[in-house]
């Protein structure tokens, strides 16, 4: 019989190994499936190990704000699939971002970030951070002139979603992770869009990987959670220190869910790629179509990039029609089999008018500046039958 010893580790294998099997140990119980760990609290054998357990000095669980047996195994996975050292999961994406910032920056810092971020990433940091004396400059996402203009002596982070909510901008992480490091920042990258079957930015570069579990790593909108992704040292060390004491923890069994998410993530993300590619093909042709945004497309300002940094294109799309925001209210009221819903990285497609949603607290000067136009349309795409998709679609296209 083999020994624990003959066991493959995570180094020797592939991704949809990884995405089955890494993070979890089986309990006494002898179990195939991943035990979900419904519990708040955790008995020790004696006051002794209590106390050393509080104390740093024995590992083991403490207290499932911090330390839960299903929640570390969805972080070792996810870990494993970024090529991390450690993952520390969230309450939710945004839950997230405010964790890598807290766990990074103090009164005094500043970020600079792309302006073609999620609405409420703006207005956590044009909002929330500034009342703690954390200043944000956004600029434009695809010029590094720009980037390297904003950097100040107290720029700390540099900050980013690529694709991009909800314009499909690329960033090119290579180069923003040289610019920061030559000036003493962080560079964090938002994958939601991509996870890591499609797009490891660790790999080029970057320092904290950002996730919201909620999208494709759920892949059927069913729970809130996300995941900050990184080294030992910086996750491991202040970031999780937060979740610690800061208490946006993620629940066990969002974590269970997740995990059997991962399990399926690769084959999902490929039909998602699949299926938006030929729906951004056949909407470049619409006559009420004026400019689609999708990756995959040889249009796309950045698509060599997109081709060289991500393993695929990603299933979110988005493009505006005639007529503005009534041309586009009009075609998504018109849908009968899309779900009219600002989530994404659903097996459901989904359909949403970002000025009026996910950006409708931004500002409409730097709503504009981002391309978030009044005629603007993100489509999530899920994996239904794409000649459905198009039928539905073409019940508002013909109308306008």
């Amino acid at each position: 019989m083999a020994s624990n010893d003959d066991r493959p580790t995570d180094e020797t294998l592939g991704f949809d190994t990884l995405a089955v099997r890494a993070g979890y140990q089986r309990t006494n119980e002898g179990e195939h499936g991943e035990a979900i760990f419904a519990t708040s609290s955790y008995v020790y054998e004696s006051a002794a190990q209590a106390a050393a357990r509080f104390s740093g000095d024995e590992p083991g669980n403490i207290y499932s704000r911090f330390t839960n047996p299903t929640v570390n195994a969805f972080e070792r996975r996810l870990a494993a699939l970024e090529g991390a050292e450690r993952c520390v999961a969230t309450a939710s994406g945004m839950g997230a971002i405010l964790t890598a910032c807290l766990g990074t920056l103090k009164a005094g810092d500043h970020i600079v970030s792309s302006r073609a971020i999620f609405g409420s990433t703006v207005v956590l940091f044009d909002t929330i951070l500034a009342r703690f004396d954390i200043a944000t400059t956004f600029v434009a996402q695809t010029d590094l002139d720009a980037w390297r203009a904003a950097i100040r002596p107290e720029t700390k982070m540099l900050f980013l979603e690529t694709p991009s909510n909800p314009v499909t901008e690329i960033a090119d992480v290579a180069a923003l992770a040289e610019l920061a490091h030559a000036h003493g920042c962080l560079l964090v990258v938002d994958n939601a869009f991509c996870t890591p079957a499609l797009q490891r930015p660790l790999e080029l570069g970057a320092d904290i990987v950002i996730h919201s579990a909620t999208k494709y790593i759920d892949g059927q909108g069913r729970c809130i959670g996300g995941a900050v992704v990184g080294s030992e040292e910086l996750v491991g060390g202040d970031v999780y220190g937060i979740v610690r004491t800061g208490g946006t923890s993620m629940s066990p069994f969002n974590a269970w869910v997740f995990l059997k998410g991962l399990e399926t993530l690769r084959i999902r993300m490929e039909a998602h790629c699949r299926n938006a590619q030929r729906l951004a093909e056949w909407l470049e042709v619409q006559p009420a179509v004026t400019r689609v945004n999708y990756p995959g497309l040889t249009s796309h300002p950045q698509h060599a990039l997109a081709a060289k940094q991500q393993t695929g294109f990603g299933g979110v799309l988005s493009f505006e029609v005639k007529g503005g925001q009534a041309g586009a209210w009009r075609l998504i009221d018109s849908t009968r089999l899309l779900s009219i819903t600002a989530n994404l990285g659903d097996t459901k497609t989904t359909i949403t008018h970002p000025a009026t949603t996910t950006h409708g607290r931004v500002d409409p000067a730097a709503r504009a500046e981002a391309g978030v136009s009044d005629g603007l349309v993100r489509i999530a795409v899920g994996l239904e039958d794409i000649d459905d998709i198009k039928a539905d679609l073409l019940r508002g296209l013909d109308l306008l």
